[in-house]
């Protein structure tokens, strides 16, 4: 009875000490493996809506970033032959207003005039569209009834919301103008500075890693990012002002008015993939419905738009970007969707480059293997597996 007794208070007897450690070296990784991954989805989780939240603030300093990052090779080419830094930001800055007033200055002056012709110009819109008009006037009397019933029962809800809502599009634009103005003036100041302290922050940058590596592929990641989103920038608003052009010419052969408004809304909306020239396209059929009497000739708008297009998608695009700018579609979608649900229009525009900015530098960095974290030597990695292979490991070694 003793010996049994003292066979059971005795501890049992331990394996191999190294092997022991290992494992309890695999346990403690595992764990901060774990608190890492319950971060870093926390994070992801919250960023959104984060950015969603503080809109006036992040929109513009990422738009800034985007822009300023597109400048860069201006900015070095004029630094190369002499110029200083903050003159050179300038002068960098300069051009990129004066461009995008010109811009503005030939969509928004005759597009004026269009949104005050809207009201005088629907009656001929439903002459135009007199057959389909017909066809689902049965339908539009269902709407009718089921809108005047709701609206009998929510009369105290509109006169409620009648009498906050602002009263015109002046009043809105009174309200909203000083934000936008405030945000504008952030932005253009974001711009000029990162340009003006570019060469030295780069270079503080490169000098401050650790290693002659480390700086070298500091430098190389910094040059990617710039140089892809430059190239990228350029060529995508090279290849969209020739495509308004040519649509511009066509509407002007057509006998539309304004039409170098419409092409710079086609150069515009052509920015955002997919979902641009869609919209671009409806305004087109819009714009003819209330030019043109037959609806046939109305819709010659768009549909030149979208023949042009077609060849600018698949011809011309590919073949001037190449390989090397190339974004997986499926991504583009996400990103799309992503910034568009952020940020709303300009997120959309800001999709694209971001993209290429974070896929650069992942392409230079190396992407991370999220598979070998979770199901080699990460967080789901049971005990038992890590004992079986030491024990495969130990085998292998004793021969």
């Amino acid at each position: 009875m003793s010996e049994d007794r003292g066979r059971k208070g005795a501890r049992p007897a331990r394996g191999n000490p190294l092997q022991q450690i290992e494992i309890d070296d695999f346990r403690r990784d595992r764990l901060l493996a774990a608190l890492a991954l319950i971060l870093g989805a926390s994070f992801c989780l919250g960023l959104p809506f984060a950015l969603q939240a503080g809109a006036e603030f992040f929109l513009p300093l990422t738009a800034a970033i985007v822009i300023a990052i597109a400048l860069v090779p201006l900015l070095e080419w004029l630094e190369r032959r002499g110029v200083p830094s903050a003159l050179a930001s300038f002068l960098s800055l300069s051009a990129f207003l004066m461009l995008v007033n010109a811009a503005l200055a030939i969509i928004v002056v005759p597009a004026t005039g269009w949104f005050a012709r809207l009201p005088e110009s629907i009656p001929r819109i439903q002459s135009n569209l007199a057959p389909l008009i017909d066809f689902y006037s049965a339908l539009q009397k269902f709407v009718d009834r089921t809108l005047t019933s709701v609206a009998s029962g929510t009369e105290a809800a509109s006169q409620a919301v009648a009498a906050t809502a602002p009263t015109s599009v002046v009043d809105y634009f009174i309200s909203a103008a000083p934000s936008a103005a405030i945000q504008l003036f952030f932005a253009v100041l974001v711009i000029f500075f990162f340009l003006a302290g570019w060469t030295r922050l780069r270079k503080g940058t490169i000098r401050r890693r650790g290693s002659f590596d480390g700086a070298m592929q500091t430098a190389r990641v910094i040059q990617n990012v710039v140089d892809a989103t430059a190239d990228y920038l350029a060529t995508i608003t090279m290849i969209n002002a020739i495509l308004g052009l040519v649509v511009a010419l066509l509407l002007w052969a057509l006998g539309m008015p304004s039409p170098f408004m419409w092409g710079g809304i086609v150069t515009l909306c052509n920015f955002v993939p997919y979902l641009g020239p869609i919209v671009a396209a409806t305004l087109l059929g819009l714009g003819g419905l209330m030019t043109f009497d037959a609806v046939g000739f109305a819709l010659l708008p768009a549909l030149i738009f979208v023949g042009v297009h077609l060849v600018e998608a698949n011809l011309i695009t590919p073949l001037v970007l190449g390989r090397r700018l190339t974004v997986n579609p499926l991504l583009i979608l996400v990103s799309l969707s992503f910034w568009g649900w952020v940020w709303g229009a300009p997120g959309a525009l800001l999709a694209v480059p971001l993209l290429l900015i974070l896929q650069t530098v992942l392409q230079s960095t190396g992407t991370p293997d999220l598979a070998g974290f979770l199901f080699e030597r990460g967080t789901l990695t049971t005990v038992e597996e890590m004992r079986d292979r030491l024990n495969r490991t130990e085998m292998e070694s004793d021969g």
